[in-house]
């Protein structure tokens, strides 16, 4: 259907195609200080606007849903598809609150401390 339409009229339906897209994600890639909205997402990996995204191979990027950290992502590839930056992850971690530890605790910390009462 889109064959017989003007090439003006094709380009504009298809950023009003990426503009819906961009509105109805929460999702959004972070890089830095730059925040760029998701696309799609399935397991594997994501995909951007071609035109804000740049080319990373071996970058670690994070996913937010609206403010919620998601996931840190390890990016292993990288394609431009159809307007859209295509990325590929081997390895997505779930945020920590705090850093691991690189030694064996001796015992277990205490949640909270019983007072005595009198």
């Amino acid at each position: 259907m889109n064959d017989h339409l003007p090439e003006a009229v094709r380009r504009g339906l298809e950023e009003a195609h990426k503009l819906a897209r961009r509105k109805a994600s929460r999702l959004s890639l972070h890089i830095g200080d730059d925040r760029i909205p998701v696309l799609r997402h399935w397991d594997t990996g994501f995909a951007v606007d071609a035109e804000r995204a740049p080319v990373l191979r071996g970058g670690i990027v994070d996913l937010y849903d609206g403010k919620e950290h998601l996931v840190r992502c390890l990016v292993v590839t990288s394609r431009e598809e159809a307007g859209e930056r295509v990325f590929e992850y081997k390895l997505a971690t779930p945020p920590m609150s705090h850093p691991p530890a690189d030694f064996v605790r001796a015992r277990p910390e205490p949640d909270g401390l019983i007072e005595k009462l009198s």
